[in-house]
């Protein structure tokens, strides 16, 4: 177990090394900061402009931090060699990878706190309104990494890293286009069509069930039982694709 939290901490600790951390968390303080130089000519819809920037900007970049780590952290483990040091020892390849992934949720998670911390900051400066569905808007967007990150670490557990982070990026826009696919597929004459599109829809994650940046955008409440289906969703998801990644990473050779 002490082992086990080891891994934790260390995948924490090797993230925040990553030059690439550095700059993403510098990019999300300039970015949400010049928020209010970009909505300076939108003075009737000076909140809500404020809002769908801040978030998505935070969005998008935990989002492509997630990708980066989930897809690389396993990749780079096995081309350094050093995975065998680690499964030498008293930590199974399925412990190995949950606490890589553990590590790696740290690690998003400290940095949502703190872009978060900025939002707010930023919206008090502004004497914006700091609302409950924004915070929840903030706070959901781990779950949606927790999918990504969890996707990640499937592809990697067999792939290269490029191609993990590809599949992971198709993921997320795949995710957040679900809905319009199933929609689409109905709208088809074929049954065919009709049953290819539902099996697409329940294979791929759902992840605008846990995207409440509208919501936030114009000032309208989270409903609870929305939230909290959407995490539980998340949450199963998640779980799904971390035994299929243990599942492919015990088997996996690595000569």
């Amino acid at each position: 177990m002490i082992s086990f939290f080891a891994i934790i901490w260390n995948g924490f600790r090797e993230a925040r090394r990553n030059k690439v951390t550095v700059v993403v968390a510098a990019f999300a303080l300039v970015a949400l900061l010049c928020t209010s130089l970009i909505t300076a000519v939108t003075v009737s819809t000076f909140d809500r402009v404020v809002t769908d920037f801040g978030l998505g900007t935070m969005s998008l970049i935990l989002v492509f931090l997630a990708i980066f780590l989930s897809s690389g952290l396993l990749s780079r483990e096995i081309e350094r060699r050093t995975i065998f040091l680690i499964v030498s020892k008293p930590v199974s390849r399925s412990q190995f990878l949950i606490a890589r992934l553990l590590g790696n949720m740290l690690t998003l998670g400290v940095m949502l706190l703190a872009m978060t911390a900025i939002f707010c900051l930023e919206l008090w400066l502004l004497k914006l309104p700091i609302t409950s569905t924004k915070l929840a808007a903030a706070g959901t967007l781990w779950f949606e990494l927790l999918v990504l990150s969890s996707a990640g670490f499937l592809f990697s557990s067999f792939a290269s890293q490029t191609v993990s982070a590809l599949a992971t990026s198709g993921l997320f826009f795949a995710g957040h286009l679900s809905g319009d696919i199933y929609a689409l597929a109905h709208r088809s004459p074929s049954a065919g069509m009709k049953l290819l599109g539902e099996a697409v829809y329940y294979l791929l994650p759902n992840l605008e069930r846990v995207n409440f940046r509208p919501l936030a955008t114009y000032g309208l409440p989270v409903p609870p039982s929305a939230a909290l289906s959407g995490i539980a969703y998340s949450v199963l998801y998640s779980v799904v694709l971390c035994v299929l990644a243990t599942l492919i990473f015990e088997r996996r050779d690595f000569r």
